[in-house]
């Protein structure tokens, strides 16, 4: 377990997950981030910087050039010591297990041993103060870095993994997690946790448009990131990465539903906002 504590962080404080080896979003980000004079040790990543698309080793080099703390993620943990699969929490969940073997194989041919020592040396946790609130930065769960945790999730669920966290590094105002893909903020008796969403894909929503995070004067704002997806998509493609996450890139809906509760899964037919559709 290895503990990395940023002090405290002034200015707006940008919050992001999973590039998931979308340069082009990595890109946009980054460039919004430097416009809006973001310093880079504000720029946190919940992780899983390398996954489903074309460009693993563009979005290390760019988090290497431009970005701050990273977060280890479940992806980081296994590539890094060249695992033979990524160990999500969807052992044997059909389309999500299936699909991450082909861009698992891909993303592990592509990375050498120098991005995979980057990799690993990603923290486990990250800690900042920000306006007077401590806020403490994990992947999952604090018990299983895979722990998928949902804006509908029961309040013990979060508590659980919050009485870990509280045994690990005391007491704090705040959470910030990632590896769900979907944007929220839920309040745990007086702790706030907050899933800062994923870039590199959208959020099962219908709108090619991702989300990140941005801590200001200690309020939290969700954003929409914009960026080219039509050239995400065909960068997939000449990659042969074609099993549904390219298509995602510009439906907006995801391939692999069925790790989501029943209640929060669309159809493409239906307009978004039915069945449990999320508004961040």
């Amino acid at each position: 377990m290895e503990i990395r504590d940023s002090g405290v962080l002034d200015g707006p404080v940008l919050l992001f997950g999973g590039p998931y080896s979308n340069l082009q979003a990595l890109r946009a980000l980054m460039d919004w981030a430097d416009a809006n004079d973001i310093a880079r040790e504000n720029r946190i990543c919940t992780g899983d910087v390398v996954a489903y698309c074309a460009d693993p080793v563009g979005c290390i080099d760019l988090m290497q050039c431009k970005g701050g703390p990273v977060v280890a993620g479940n992806c980081e943990k296994e590539l890094a010591v060249e695992a033979p699969d990524c160990s999500g929490d969807f052992a044997g969940r059909g389309t999500c297990a299936r699909l991450a073997q082909d861009w698992y194989a891909y993303a592990a041919r592509a990375l050498d041993a120098g991005h995979r020592a980057w990799l690993g040396s990603a923290a486990d946790r990250v800690l900042f103060r920000h306006h007077g609130q401590r806020y403490v930065v994990l992947h999952g769960g604090a018990g299983d870095i895979s722990r998928f945790l949902w804006p509908i999730s029961a309040d013990d669920e979060f508590w659980h993994e919050i009485s870990i966290l509280q045994e690990e590094v005391g007491a704090f105002d705040a959470v910030i997690s990632g590896h769900g893909g979907l944007p929220f903020q839920r309040n745990i008796d007086g702790i706030s946790w907050i899933n800062a969403g994923v870039i590199g894909l959208p959020a099962n929503d219908g709108q090619r448009d991702t989300v990140f995070a941005l801590l200001k004067e200690g309020e939290l704002q969700f954003q929409n990131l914009r960026y080219d997806a039509e050239e995400a998509a065909f960068a997939m493609e000449r990659a042969g990465l074609t099993q549904g996450y390219d298509e995602a890139l510009q439906s907006g809906y995801w391939p692999s539903e069925e790790i989501l509760p029943k209640s929060m899964r669309h159809s493409p037919r239906a307009p978004v906002g039915e069945a449990g559709g999320l508004s961040p």
